[in-house]
């Protein structure tokens, strides 16, 4: 073992003291518990799934009038399939993927998550193995959020 010098608040010094005589240890021992557990949490951590903007951005504008002129699930992803993409489920909501199967973005980073997509058009999202999100998505409180981007009157558009 290496040896270490610290420095620490008073404060941390009467917590380790603490900690030490519950768990019956001298404080270096509590010391190294806690670091031990730390460095185990954050090897575990999951490091966000986050698309580059630079990506993001261009597939937001490419795709916009796709999700909002979508008159439901099936419109939606032959709409999207007709530009070579496809919505995915992915943990509780949906991520874009290419149709070569690369996972390009989160729905929500495209300004359309799960929730909202599924109050859209009123149903879940079909074969999702989540049905919480779809009941989350339908509950009074959700119904109160912020509006869909489809509010107000709009006309057909063109596939």
């Amino acid at each position: 073992m290496e040896r270490l010098d610290l420095e620490l608040a008073p404060e941390y010094v009467a917590a380790l003291d603490r900690i030490a005589r519950a768990e019956d240890v001298r404080r270096g021992q509590a010391i190294r518990d806690a670091i031990r557990r730390d460095l185990k949490r954050r090897e575990k951590a999951k490091t966000p799934v986050r698309a580059d903007e630079r990506l993001v951005a261009p597939l937001r504008a490419l795709l916009a009038e796709d999700f909002a002129y979508a008159r439901d699930w099936s419109d939606l992803q032959s709409r999207l399939a007709a530009k070579g993409y496809r919505l995915q489920e992915a943990g509780g909501g949906l991520a874009l993927h290419a149709l070569d199967g690369r996972r390009l973005c989160k729905g929500s980073e495209l300004g359309y998550g799960c929730a909202l997509l599924v109050r859209t058009f009123g149903a879940p999202v079909p074969g999702h193995a989540h049905r919480a999100a779809a009941a989350r998505a339908f509950s009074p409180r959700a119904a109160r959020g912020p509006g869909s981007p489809r509010a107000g009157a709009r006309s057909p558009s063109p596939r």
